[in-house]
């Protein structure tokens, strides 16, 4: 998985929602697709949104791209709210700040290459006249294709048509990459080579949103967001309950609650009742016995996408440890209460038997250090 670029405080995010909601009203009535979606994108991320068919993720997309209009919200894109512009002016804009790459490659058959990816630099006047043939040749040959650019799209395989629909999609330089599907009708060699081509954009800062379908190619993006019933499921709970289904993985969003710790706070006592199942959001925290005494041990540090408070919930014991915030950050958690954790391993086998085997680990590193721990108290 890439890292996620450090976002920088001074700049705007490359897309905003806020609290967007899309219906759709037909005789039969009203259909709520997106329920409050609020959701952030720097540059440079590349980020992943999957789901089932009719979670709302087309729709999601649509939203951002401007083809589509939220029935309530706000939808920010590279610094412009799009509901401020009219439609031709929302086309221009279009044209100029997002690439989008379709699944279905939707190249027109009558042009070559070359001439589709020229496409979108004469619908919105990019580049002097003449100098267009030749930037369209550029944009062919960083995708490997240079050598097919008077082909029609026929003559070249399936892959080859989608790398032409990626050069297409950067015929304006956007900033932003939105693609629907891209691999969906690809082989996995030719999808590898179509996500090796975004990964060489991100090294240019450009923001990609892919919809997949695919948990492999989630592994090479930066994050992961998956829609369930229209809404978002927490992304801490997506990498710390990975083998939960999307319905589950949506209720436990909905169960959260959010907690913050200054540095060096304390946040679970040694020997005290725990009644959460904590996931770690932002920060580090440490594990340690005998917080309090001078020959404290720290047994681990953990960080996002992390959790604790497992063992005590399912062996039913106080805390085997005290848990404090690193010193040098803040912490911010979500947790899980005690009943609630409890029925979600009885629906959720896979995740009990996952989280029984990271209990047994910890457990064994506790006894490791209690020994040390025993050591030194015997030959201070």
């Amino acid at each position: 998985m890439r890292s996620t670029p450090a976002s920088n405080s001074d700049s705007h995010p490359m897309v905003h929602l806020g609290d967007l909601h899309k219906t759709f009203s037909n005789a039969s009535g009203e259909y709520k697709v997106l329920k409050g979606i609020n959701l952030t994108i720097q540059q440079g991320e590349f980020l992943a949104v999957v789901g089932k068919s009719g979670s709302g993720k087309s729709t999601l997309l649509n939203m951002i791209t401007g083809i589509d209009h939220p029935t309530s919200g706000l939808v920010e894109v590279n610094g412009t709210e799009i509901k401020t512009m009219t439609e031709s002016q929302r086309a221009l804009w279009r044209g100029r700040n997002l690439g989008i790459v379709f699944q279905f490659f939707q190249l027109l058959p009558m042009l070559t290459l070359q001439e589709n990816v020229m496409l979108p630099m004469d619908l919105v006047g990019m580049y002097d006249f003449d100098d267009r043939p030749r930037k369209a040749l550029e944009l062919l040959a960083r995708v490997g294709l240079q050598e097919h650019a008077h082909k029609l799209p026929a003559s070249v395989s399936t892959g080859q048509q989608q790398s032409a629909g990626i050069a297409r999609a950067l015929a304006n330089d956007p900033p932003i990459i939105i693609a629907d599907e891209p691999t969906g009708n690809l082989d996995s060699r030719s999808a590898d080579a179509i996500i090796n081509i975004f990964d060489k954009l991100l090294d240019e800062r450009k923001t990609i949103v892919m919809v997949t379908h695919d948990p492999a190619l989630t592994d090479r993006t930066s994050r992961t967001l998956i829609l369930s019933d229209g809404e978002l499921v927490d992304e801490t709970v997506v990498k710390c309950l990975p083998l939960l289904d999307h319905s589950q993985m949506l209720t436990v969003t909905k169960q959260l609650e959010r907690f913050y710790f200054q540095p060096n706070s304390t946040i679970l006592e040694e020997d005290h009742f725990v009644d959460y199942f904590y996931m770690i959001v932002k920060g580090f925290v440490e594990i340690v016995l005998c917080e309090k005494c001078r020959d404290e041990i720290m047994i681990t540090r953990l960080g996002p996408g992390q959790f604790f408070g497992e063992i005590e919930l399912i062996n039913g014991s106080n805390s085997i440890a005290a848990i404090r915030a690193a010193p040098d950050n803040e912490v911010e958690l979500v947790g899980l209460r005690r009943d609630e954790f409890t029925k979600l391993l009885a629906e959720s086998p896979l995740t009990e038997g996952a989280i029984r085997k990271i209990v047994h680990i910890r457990l064994e590193e506790n006894r490791i250090a209690d020994r040390r721990r025993t050591s030194r108290r015997a030959y201070p």
